[in-house]
């Protein structure tokens, strides 16, 4: 297991958790609640010009690098479940920029998550693997994980409230998992140089299959709460990353008297991952939150949450 690899996704895990706690920021002091095209267009104007919002957009666009960085050096089944991370360094970061101070669930929560990650990554040692993958292999992955998502969705559609929510998370992890294991692809072949890496089909691959990861996100998160998507959201990377780890890129992860461990640090991540996403600093809720300003985030006295 590479320390600059792990450095490097934790970096990116922690680049990504500020990018939305500013941005998240940013809509907070623009929050407008009058509706129509007119207004929604004036909003997006005046938060493209937030520094928050532009701060959050120029450390996006670091996650990716760093993400894709750890990726030409580690393979997915280290670096995809260190990005779980993220939700440990949203809690961190969050709680100082609206200075709201998590309650001990949270922090059991926090803790959870955190042991589950050393202790999986820790016992499952995983694997560099190859830096590119064989055309047949891409083949026989993606046709079976287009089905699993296509499947999820058309689930999704039919369900209401948290399973809906629920099964389009996970049809997005499994998209975000697709997409990492593209951008390796995508890394591993400069080595040959750049026009060689365009004319290839992974770079354009990885734009389409990152389009519908965000858009599935985004319907996860319209049809309910984080703590309903975010679970399969953590988990569904994390686990199809290591599938596709190992039929792509020949990862491994050991198992036999280990995998006894290795699903005890996983059930922690899924506890974990409820745990925080419920959490006010995590899910975005600090401003219905009691004692919250709802501009600033900071303390406005004692008072019951307010509903929107």
């Amino acid at each position: 297991m590479s320390v600059l690899t792990v450095v490097l996704a934790l970096l990116a895990a922690l680049s990504n958790a500020t990018a939305s706690v500013l941005q998240r920021r940013a809509a907070v002091d623009e929050a407008d609640d009058r509706r129509g095209v007119r207004y929604a267009v004036r909003w997006l104007a005046h938060l493209l010009r937030r520094p928050y919002w532009l701060a959050g957009a120029g450390l996006l666009a670091l996650s990716a690098v760093l993400q894709a960085w750890a990726l030409s050096m580690g393979g997915l089944s280290l670096v995809q479940p260190l990005l779980a991370s993220e939700l440990l360094f949203t809690l961190l970061v969050g709680s100082l920029v609206f200075r709201r101070r998590p309650e001990v669930r949270t922090w059991l929560a926090f803790a959870a998550l955190a042991v589950g990650l050393a202790l999986f990554l820790g016992v499952a040692s995983p694997s560099a693997g190859r830096s590119t993958a064989p055309a047949g292999r891409w083949l026989v992955a993606g046709g079976p994980l287009l089905l699993v998502v296509v499947v999820l969705v058309l689930l999704g559609r039919r369900a209401r409230g948290a399973p809906r929510a629920a099964l389009f998370g996970l049809a997005s992890a499994v998209s975000f998992a697709v997409t990492a294991a593209l951008v390796k692809e995508v890394v591993g072949g400069f080595g040959q140089g750049v026009a060689a890496v365009l004319a290839h089909w992974s770079p354009y691959a990885t734009a389409v299959v990152g389009l519908v990861a965000f858009l599935l996100l985004q319907s996860a998160f319209r049809a309910g709460t984080l703590t309903a998507s975010q679970p399969a959201l953590t988990l569904g990377d994390a686990v199809t990353s290591v599938a596709l780890g190992w039929v792509l890129f020949e990862e491994h992860i050991a198992l036999g008297v280990r995998i006894l461990p290795e699903v005890v640090g996983i059930a922690l991540i899924g506890a974990g991952s409820v745990g925080l996403a419920g959490a006010p600093s995590v899910s975005g809720a600090w401003d219905t939150a009691p004692g919250a300003d709802r501009r600033t985030g900071t303390s406005a006295g004692a008072g019951p949450p307010e509903r929107r």
